[in-house]
């Protein structure tokens, strides 16, 4: 058992779209992300994603909504809902889903889907 401090993790990447695994807890993973731009349209068949805004603000589309998240908020989507997300600026994001969960969920994008069980 050892802290994990969420200002030096993420400090020590700059990469976007790239989620680092830093905990696991009953079969979840915990990760952070830098958001910027546009992601693709995905979702997860099998997956619940929770996104938790730790800096900055980031918008998560839906089909038929955005729901905009600042510092401090949440939002979980249900699995099997086609979802991307977007960030004007910078974005600081935890991610908590089931271990393994592919960044890109259905979808394959050569520059957007990151490689599997990066920790940091």
């Amino acid at each position: 058992m050892n802290k994990v401090s969420l200002a030096e993790k993420f400090a020590s990447f700059s990469e976007h779209w790239r989620p680092k695994i830093v905990g696991e807890l009953n079969g979840q993973e915990v990760k952070l992300a830098k958001f910027k731009g546009e992601f693709v349209w995905h979702q997860h068949e099998n997956e619940d994603e929770l996104f938790l805004v730790w800096r900055g603000s980031m918008r998560v589309e839906l089909r038929d909504r955005a729901v905009v998240l600042n510092a401090g908020e949440f939002l979980v989507v249900p699995r099997g809902v086609e979802h991307r997300t977007t960030a004007e600026e910078e974005c600081e994001v935890v991610l908590f889903e089931p271990a393994a969960t592919r960044n890109t969920g259905d979808v394959t994008d050569a520059a957007l889907t990151a490689p599997a069980g990066v920790r940091i």
